[in-house]
């Protein structure tokens, strides 16, 4: 059998539906802002407190969704939280005022926590060992796909229902696909991966300092794509006069990007390690080569019209998709597959938390000066994060040499 043909397409494709449909229900806000801004009566501070809400809960369920993900399993767990937020999306139809609206952003956040985590397991529990690379792109890019047709869709439905139906075919279209992952997937694993019954302990994984840095990592170039994906829409609103159907024509552009970029670059780090490089460092080289590029971000906010706004943060989301793609998946490689979910899910733990510190920032910097300053500071943060990432390498081989050394020690004794 070929090795396309035993590829676990309709599993693998399953999580990338999961992804694109936390990314349209996210979205769907985001695109809505300025007519919800309106009616509302709010501001942009006023407005990053929706987001912050969240921010809170999708933070805290990272962590804990990923030890969910560990415990029960890649298809019961995303099954839970496919569910809960899918109904979650639908209340944002029913809120009256700004404070049912937080509310129902923060139920969301309950729900999506757990995807991301129980993706990347996913991928890494199904595929095989040689294509994981690939199957991470896949099962993650499923968000850029969201993030492209949330844009003119919400636009679409919007004109057509109103921005309240709008919310409610989401919240139908998560039930849909449960009921096609429920029924189709297996619960057979490929690689032979076992859900995880021992009690995972913190007090050990955060000994182990090449995760430190990995979240430091984490905590640096998270806030990046938390900007672009829910301010973007504002930033075209407010400072480049554009009206809710041209962000509709424009903001799927950069996410586009994004999404061929997640599914090349898994593809192409295959490939590199295939010819003769390790798997560490044929992602560390991807990760530098992204970092390097993402500096255009400061050029995004000095653009001179839109479209070459659009064009520089374009770069930046096809960065940041090969960035992310081979961050998780080298994070697969520094940690055993049974705590892949608890590690991912700690990872997104802490970029939340600097996603919800960052956008209490960014509201009243734009209300007084302008986005400029974002998209600026953003365009530092992956070099940073790169610098991180090699220590968090480093880490681990001294931690390794230590736990081979206490293992001969041991094996000493006993004889």
């Amino acid at each position: 059998m070929s090795k396309l043909a035993r590829f676990p397409w309709f599993t693998i494709g399953m999580l990338f539906a999961a992804t694109a449909l936390s990314f349209l229900d996210r979205q769907v806000l985001s695109t809505l802002a300025p007519r919800i801004i309106t009616e509302f009566g709010i501001t942009n501070t006023t407005y990053s407190r929706v987001i912050f809400a969240f921010q809170l809960s999708y933070t805290v369920m990272s962590a804990l969704g990923g030890l969910m993900i560990d415990r029960l399993g890649v298809k019961r767990g995303l099954g839970i939280s496919l569910a809960v937020w899918s109904v979650a999306s639908a209340a944002h139809a029913f809120a009256r005022n700004v404070v049912w609206l937080g509310v129902a952003r923060f139920l969301l956040g309950l729900g999506e926590g757990a995807c991301f985590p129980a993706a990347t397991r996913g991928a890494i529990e199904y595929a095989p060992r040689e294509r994981r690379s690939f199957a991470t792109g896949i099962a993650i890019g499923g968000s850029a796909l969201g993030a492209v047709i949330a844009p003119p869709l919400t636009v679409l439905l919007a004109a057509r229902y109103g921005w309240r139906g709008t919310f409610l075919f989401t919240g139908v279209v998560g039930l849909i696909w449960l009921i096609f992952w429920t029924a189709g997937v297996k619960k057979r694993r490929i690689q032979g991966v076992t859900v995880s019954r021992e009690q995972i302990s913190y007090r050990e994984l955060f000994a182990n300092k090449s995760l430190l840095w990995i979240l430091a990592a984490r905590f640096v170039f998270d806030p990046v794509f938390y900007f672009y994906m829910f301010w973007i829409p504002q930033f075209l609103s407010k400072e480049r006069g554009l009206s809710l159907e041209s962000i509709g024509n424009l903001f799927w552009i950069p996410f586009l990007t994004l999404g061929i970029s997640q599914i090349f670059s898994g593809s192409l780090t295959d490939r590199i390690i295939i010819g003769g490089r390790t798997s560490i460092s044929a992602k560390s080289l991807m990760l530098l080569l992204a970092a390097s590029v993402t500096p255009v971000s400061w050029a995004a906010g000095l653009a001179p019209d839109k479209h070459w706004a659009i064009t520089c943060m374009s770069v930046l989301l096809f960065a940041h998709g090969v960035w992310i793609t081979n961050y998780l998946s080298l994070v697969a490689d520094l940690f055993p597959a049974q705590q892949n979910a608890t590690i991912v899910g700690l990872t997104g733990m802490v970029g939340g938390i600097a996603g919800m510190i960052s956008t209490l920032i960014i509201g009243p910097v734009a209300d007084r000066f302008s986005f400029v300053p974002v998209f600026a500071v953003s365009g530092v943060a992956y070099p940073i994060a790169y610098l991180l990432m090699r220590h968090a390498i480093r880490a681990r081989s001294v931690f390794s040499l230590a736990s081979q050394a206490r293992q001969r020690v041991k094996l000493s004794s006993n004889s």
